[in-house]
């Protein structure tokens, strides 16, 4: 039997601080990195997750800046865990009213995480709905304010 209180958090990144970290490479982001990197949480996906952001760099990100497709993606199979994404009904509740990020609200609900960090406006206003089902949802820097996770 497993002891779940050693086991580290599980988050969920949208595909913006997915990019702040691994591509635009933000200071904002340190913090999370290092958590991420130390393993003390453990960043959490989908396939579909990771085919958006394969998307989101082929496509283009800046016409001014060349997505450095290859080296994101070798991160992202480094450090996300690939989730399953079936299982039962989810709280109607916690429906985004833009569909596209819906898979980030129900990967993290199904999957238990402790937190879904994001800058997006539309998941954000479900931040209060979903401390009622065990979920924080928040942007990184606020995560980070948070848990205090240390530069260290």
């Amino acid at each position: 039997m497993t002891d779940t209180a050693s086991l580290p958090p599980l988050l969920v990144l949208d595909t913006n601080v997915v990019l702040d970290w691994l591509f635009f490479a933000n200071p904002g982001c340190a913090p999370l990195s290092i958590a991420i990197r130390h393993r003390k949480v453990r960043w959490i996906a989908s396939q579909d997750m990771r085919n958006e952001i394969e998307h989101v760099l082929r496509r283009g990100i800046r016409k001014r800046r060349a997505a450095d497709v290859g080296s994101v993606l070798a991160s992202w199979d480094e450090w996300a865990s690939i989730m399953p994404t079936e299982g039962g009904p989810l709280p109607a509740t916690l429906r985004c009213t833009d569909p596209d990020d819906q898979k980030f609200i129900d990967l993290a609900l199904r999957a238990g995480a402790s937190a879904l960090l994001t800058r997006d406006r539309a998941v954000l206003k479900l931040a209060r709905r979903a401390r009622a089902h065990g979920l924080c949802i928040q942007t990184a820097v606020a995560w980070q304010e948070r848990t205090k996770v240390q530069n260290s």
